[in-house]
């Protein structure tokens, strides 16, 4: 299914019907800051589900994508962690936080308690995410060894790929096209790059000089 989600109108308009969507435990494959995204909720069915169209390892876990910082409590935030928030969220940076309570389950924290979460500045999701009240898991919309959905017409065909009984709903907007996030460490005090992306580590640099690469 194609949902318009390209004004703020649309946006609007589709998110509640989205959400009893994602509440029914389905996917979407929807337009973020960066590439387009894939994921549901972070419950038993749709993490499964996820997993099986990304042929993903259960030790590999999904990243959190939010619009506010409540919807994702009792995570661990050391010094470096919060001061890099406050300088590059929203925006295309993932921080991967301990997960001290143990709230977040298989699929979405690693074996070693942490949890990748991103604050998005997309206006669409962020409508989506707060009327949701809650987070989306999110990776990468793609086929094994094939790059990313940028844009809308990539989006659309890889939807046409997908198996007829995913249910994945094809949020119809504009992603903004920038590399995929860049990925910190951030459960130990000394932050660690995971994976380069969107933001370098030189301009990370200028605001935690530490951060081991």
């Amino acid at each position: 299914m194609v949902v318009p989600f390209g004004d703020e109108a649309a946006q609007r308009a589709a998110a509640p019907r989205v959400v009893e969507h994602l509440r029914a435990g389905g996917l979407i494959l929807y337009p973020t800051e960066t590439v387009f995204g894939l994921g549901g909720l972070t419950e038993r069915a749709p993490l499964e589900r996820l997993s099986t169209l990304k042929s993903r390892a259960e030790e590999k876990p999904f990243l959190l994508l939010v619009s506010e910082l409540a919807q994702a409590p009792g995570l661990h935030w050391t010094t470096a962690a919060r001061v890099l928030a406050d300088v590059f969220w929203p925006g295309p940076l993932t921080l991967v936080l301990r997960d001290t309570e143990r709230r977040y389950p298989p699929g979405v924290a690693s074996s070693s308690g942490g949890v990748a979460l991103r604050r998005t500045p997309h206006a669409g999701m962020r409508i989506l995410l707060d009327t949701l009240g809650a987070p989306v898991t999110s990776t990468s919309a793609n086929a094994p060894g094939v790059e990313p959905a940028r844009t809308a017409a990539e989006a659309h065909a890889l939807l046409n790929e997908l198996p007829a009984e995913s249910g994945v709903w094809l949020l119809e907007g504009a992603a903004g096209g920038a590399a995929p996030s860049t990925v910190l460490d951030c459960t130990r005090e000394r932050p660690r790059l995971v994976r380069a992306g969107a933001v370098s580590l030189e301009r990370i640099r200028e605001v935690v000089h530490d951060v081991e690469a």
